[in-house]
């Protein structure tokens, strides 16, 4: 019995790759910038290893489906390309229809860095051109603190950062991040947050 077939690699320019969402965490792209520095001479099987899952669009462009925040800091150390495994050919549909889909199948996140609903018009053309929204930094510090368990829908950590940005001020996140941290974490224990993804239920005393 045969398994399944090997996913088809692509070397692909980081500048030529679509982003499919308007923000990423900024803080969560310097530190995976770090992270691929401290590599050294294990960077080039890292790249080797991570393949950046993309649709075909229309003129046959390669729209990113996850992974924005390590191909904006792949692109800020320099690095050109990056390996890409096409995960649904749409590159036959016209440009309405192509977003129509994209829109139905969650494969966009057209919210910008205020949390306020957008259309894909404000999503920019390149990884280069991504809008930080603190509150999605904040959201990926509480799943690596242990807040939420990781989950495999896509924009999961978007649906926490507004839950937070509901419930944090912004000038704390802005003024003392570790401080908005420690509240979201205790925000995160309550039920008020049941309906996200990943939730690990409520402390004793909540």
């Amino acid at each position: 019995m045969h398994g399944a077939p090997e996913p088809v690699l692509h070397p692909t320019p980081i500048l030529d790759l679509r982003p499919t969402q308007i923000t990423v965490g900024m803080r969560e792209v310097e530190k995976k910038l770090k992270a691929f520095k401290d590599k050294g001479e294990k960077a080039g099987t890292f790249l080797g290893t991570h393949v950046i899952p993309v649709v075909l669009g229309p003129k046959k462009r390669p729209y990113i489906l996850d992974h924005h925040h390590l191909a904006l800091a792949l692109h800020r150390d320099g690095v050109e390309h990056v390996l890409t495994s096409v995960v649904s050919d749409l590159s036959s549909l016209d440009k309405e229809t192509f977003w129509f889909v994209l829109a139905h199948k969650n494969w966009m996140h057209i919210y910008d860095k205020h949390g306020k609903l957008r259309t894909h018009a404000a999503i920019p053309k390149t990884v280069e051109g991504l809008q930080d929204d603190p509150y999605r930094s904040l959201a990926g510090e509480l799943r690596q603190a242990g807040g939420y368990a990781k989950d495999t829908a896509f924009y999961s950590e978007f649906l926490w950062a507004d839950f937070l940005r509901r419930n944090i001020k912004a000038k704390l996140v802005a003024d003392d991040f570790e401080a908005a941290l420690t509240a979201a974490r205790d925000l995160a224990r309550h039920r008020q947050a049941a309906y996200l993804p990943g939730w690990c239920g409520p402390s004793a005393d909540k």
